[in-house]
């Protein structure tokens, strides 16, 4: 199945041919892989590129540019939403993807490993059973907001790099009012409307949540 990303173009204009031909096996990869295991939605497969791919591309809209080394961990990440996609937008900066499900975590290699995506490694398992810290966390709305950041801020470098914009935290993708959620979060919770970064219809009621867990 061939999928257009133009629609990523639209907001990344300046990818590189590398970065571009990455994108196109991504799109190839994933409905091949989610025939034989549930990663996306079947119903959702269609929208692989509005839904999935450039959804977790806002983040890298909101971040800007990084720091060369920067690290990330991708918490809950499934077939690897958004940590592969990032990866592709940055290729000096390194990610790890971390979940409970092998299956899913297979398929997140696989695709990292035949589109060529080098600077992400996997983990099979629990974030508590990674003792690393990463500049930031990021997620897609894998479990409330205060029990994602009490799990996220124990891989939270309490060192920001000087170079990044954004001081070290939490940023994941959701939808709806968090309000309830952010009740217990003992850190600043800074909400963005996606349509702000996106202007199509997918992201008129979705969320990006920083959570900085450090001072700039």
């Amino acid at each position: 199945m061939f999928m257009d990303i133009d629609l990523i173009l639209k907001y990344f204009p300046a990818l590189t041919d590398r970065q571009i031909g990455q994108l196109r096996i991504m799109c190839g990869l994933y409905p091949e892989w989610n025939a034989k295991i549930n990663v996306i939605s079947r119903k959702d497969i269609d929208n692989l590129v509005p839904n999935h791919i450039l959804h977790s591309l806002v983040i890298a809209k909101f971040l800007g540019s990084l720091d060369s080394g920067t690290s990330v961990m991708d918490l809950g990440t499934g077939g690897g939403f958004p940590g592969i996609p990032l990866a592709v937008l940055y290729p000096e900066c390194r990610f790890h993807l971390v979940d409970r499900i092998a299956k899913k975590l297979r398929v997140a290699a696989d695709v990292a490993d035949k589109a060529g995506i080098s600077n992400v490694t996997f983990r099979h398992g629990d974030a508590g059973e990674c003792h690393d810290k990463f500049d930031y966390v990021v997620s897609r709305a894998v479990m409330p907001l205060d029990k994602l950041v009490k799990i996220a801020v124990r891989n939270i470098s309490r060192n920001t790099r000087a170079a990044n914009i954004y001081a070290n935290g939490l940023i994941c993708l959701k939808g709806g009012d968090i309000e309830q959620e952010c009740a217990d979060v003992r850190y600043p919770v800074m909400e963005y409307m996606l349509n702000e970064f996106f202007a199509e219809p997918f992201y008129e009621t979705k969320k990006l949540i920083y959570v900085p867990v450090c001072s700039k």
